[in-house]
């Protein structure tokens, strides 16, 4: 089964964007203000978050590097606000070159064995910090689509692209295991495109229509909380099959706290 080619410019605005003004739904006030408010509470909590996150990046990156050729971060074109193209970042988890369908499911036969880990822990999305930080995306949103998939619900996503995407989302954490699942489907693609995709379309239009501050601090909470015990679960399944990759995981972690408290003696 063909996947659709990806679209030009043009294309994902003309059949994701333009249509008859009387379709496009007009966003309350109150909620073009919860955006601007989210935007500054975004950046804030990224540059608060950053003595954190940049040892836990750096960590990453080393181990990427000592696992397999090829470059740290992997950027995936996606379509965000308007219609408007941008590249996705996220840590590569895959074989360099390598090749296949857009979906990735469990067990991935292209990951590599850091690349594994990564998808269970889900450290391999905290570039998309940068995104946030150059506008891109938000901390919560409808996840950025491929432009195939826009292409096939544009509908859905004239709606859907009035908002930031973001890094999670309710629809997100409703199908936290989405690569679990797809892993059980005799044809994981086209169960995506014809019932997965259409419930996350549904809650991701909800979103659009009601989301507020108060309601992405929750979706916040529970992307730290209701996923965990899943998350957990891989997590002790991925170290358990691929322990020597976790030591390296935790070898570097040591070299680069050792190196950060030998700096700030």
């Amino acid at each position: 089964m063909s996947f659709p080619r990806a679209m030009s410019t043009p294309e994902i605005i003309t059949s994701a964007i333009a249509r008859p003004r009387a379709r496009v739904r007009t966003l309350r006030p109150t909620v073009v203000g919860d955006s601007r408010r989210g935007r500054v509470l975004d950046v804030a909590l990224v540059l608060l978050a950053l003595p954190l996150i940049l040892p836990l990046c750096l960590l990453t990156g080393l181990a990427i590097f000592l696992d397999s050729p090829g470059g740290v971060l992997y950027r995936s074109r996606r379509v965000g606000k308007d219609g408007v193209p941008f590249d996705m970042l996220k840590f590569r988890k895959m074989r360099h070159a390598a090749t296949g369908p857009p979906l990735t499911m469990r067990d991935d036969e292209r990951f590599t064995p850091v690349g594994t880990f990564l998808a269970t822990t889900k450290l391999d999305e905290l570039p998309q910090l940068w995104n946030v930080l150059r506008g891109q995306m938000r901390l919560v949103g409808p996840r950025p689509e491929l432009p195939g998939f826009v292409a096939q619900h544009a509908d859905a996503y004239e709606e859907i692209l009035t908002v930031t995407p973001g890094i999670t989302g309710p629809a997100a954490v409703r199908y936290a295991s989405e690569a679990h699942l797809l892993s059980q489907q005799r044809d994981p693609l086209t169960f995506y495109r014809e019932q997965l995709m259409p419930e996350k379309l549904a809650i991701d239009t909800t979103y659009v229509r009601s989301h507020s501050i108060a309601g992405d601090l929750r979706i916040i909470a529970r992307t730290l909380l209701v996923p965990g015990s899943r998350l957990g679960h891989n997590m002790t399944r991925g170290i358990r099959r691929h322990r020597a990759h976790a030591a390296v995981l935790s070898t570097s972690f040591l070299l680069i706290a050792a190196l950060l408290v030998t700096t700030t003696v």
